[in-house]
C-alpha cells in the first residue's frame, strides 16, 4: 500500500511529470489554450488587414502628392509630394462640396422617410391581428434582394420621359411627373434606395422586435393598453438598438450612393452630372488620371461620415447617460 506525500494530501493535486526535455507537462496547456483563439482569428484578422486597412492607408499616403504636368502635356505627368495641395483643392472645388452637400440633403430626407417606413412595416407585421404576415415580410424583403443596378435599371424605364408606364397611367388626368427634372432628379433616386433598402432594415427591426418577452406584451394588454399604446410605449423603446444601427448603416451608404445615379446619368438629359455624389466626383479624377486628388476626395468623404456617425452615436448615448 502506497502513502500520498504529504503535499498531495494537502492540495489534493498530484505534481507536474517532467517529459525528457525537462519542462513539466501541465505548464503546455496554458499556452496552447491562449494560442488557439489566435489561429482562430488569424484569417480573419490578415484578410481585414488586407482588404480594409491596407486599401485606406494607401489612399491616404496617395494622398500627399499631386500630379504635376509640364509643357504641352505631351511628357508623361510626374507626382510631386504636396501634403495639403489636394485637400486644398478639393475644399476649393465647387463640384465636390456640392456633391457633398447633395448627399448630405438626401441623406436628411431619405433615412428618416427609409427608417420610418421600416419601423411601421415591422410594427404591421408583428400585429398579433395582422394578416398574411409571411407573405408581406417575404415582398418586403425580395427588392433588396434584386441587385442594386437592376433596380436603378428597372426605375429608370419607370422613369422614362417616353416610355414611363406611370405618366402613361396619368395620362387622362393631364399629369405628368417631371422624374429627371432638377427639382426632382434627387427624390427620384431616393425613391429608387428606398425602393431597394426598406425591407432589408425591416428585418433587422422585426427582429429585434421578436426578442421582446411575451410576458411583458401580455401584461400591457392585460392593463387595457391598446395596440397603439404598445406599439409606442413598449415595441418602440425595446428595438432602439436596432433604430441606431440601421441609421448609422443608412448614414454610411448614403455617403457610398454611386450606382443609381451613375445607372440613371445617361437617361437624365444632364440632370445628373458626373460629379452628382462624391464617389462619381473621385471616379472621375480617377479617369482624368488623376489618382492622389481622388484619394484626397475619398479620405475627406470618410472623415465627413466618421464624424456624423459619431455625432449621431453621442447624440444617441446623451439619453442613456442621463
Amino acid at each position: 500500500m502506497t502513502h500520498a506525500s504529504p503535499s498531495v494530501r494537502a492540495t489534493g493535486r498530484r505534481p507536474a511529470t517532467a517529459d525528457a526535455s525537462g519542462r513539466a507537462r501541465g505548464a503546455r496547456a496554458p499556452r496552447s489554450r491562449h494560442r488557439s483563439p489566435l489561429l482562430f482569428c488569424a484569417p480573419f484578422v490578415v484578410l481585414f488587414a488586407a482588404m480594409y486597412v491596407a486599401p485606406i492607408l494607401y489612399a491616404a499616403y496617395s494622398s500627399f502628392f499631386t500630379v504635376r504636368r509640364s509643357g504641352l502635356g505631351l511628357t508623361a505627368p510626374t507626382e510631386v509630394f504636396a501634403p495639403l495641395d489636394n485637400y486644398a483643392r478639393a475644399v476649393q472645388d465647387g463640384a465636390f462640396t456640392a456633391s457633398l452637400g447633395r448627399v448630405a440633403l438626401f441623406g436628411l430626407v431619405q433615412v428618416p422617410l427609409m427608417l420610418g417606413l421600416a419601423l411601421a412595416l415591422a410594427l404591421l407585421i408583428d400585429s398579433k391581428s395582422a394578416r398574411g404576415r409571411g407573405f408581406f415580410r417575404l415582398t418586403s424583403f425580395v427588392p433588396y434582394a434584386v441587385p442594386g443596378v437592376s433596380a436603378a435599371l428597372v426605375w429608370s424605364f419607370m422613369y422614362s420621359s417616353t416610355s414611363s408606364p406611370l405618366n402613361r397611367l396619368l395620362e387622362p388626368l393631364s399629369v405628368t411627373i417631371p422624374f429627371f427634372d432638377e427639382d426632382l432628379v434627387l427624390l427620384s433616386v431616393a425613391n429608387i434606395v428606398t425602393w431597394s433598402w426598406a425591407g432589408y432594415n425591416m428585418i433587422i427591426i422585426y427582429a429585434a422586435l421578436q426578442s421582446i418577452p411575451a410576458e411583458v406584451l401580455e401584461a400591457a394588454r392585460l392593463d387595457g393598453a391598446s395596440a397603439l399604446r404598445i406599439a409606442w410605449s413598449i415595441k418602440i423603446p425595446s428595438v432602439r438598438g436596432a433604430l441606431v444601427l440601421t441609421t448609422v448603416f443608412s448614414i454610411i451608404g448614403s455617403a457610398q450612393l454611386f450606382n443609381e445615379p451613375a445607372v440613371l446619368q445617361p437617361v437624365s438629359g444632364g440632370s445628373i452630372s458626373s460629379t452628382f455624389t462624391p464617389l462619381m466626383s473621385a471616379q472621375s479624377a480617377v479617369a482624368a488620371g488623376n489618382y492622389p486628388y481622388a484619394a484626397a476626395q475619398s479620405v475627406l468623404l470618410a472623415a465627413a461620415v466618421g464624424v456624423v456617425s459619431l455625432i449621431f452615436f453621442k447624440l444617441t448615448h446623451r439619453g442613456d447617460r442621463a
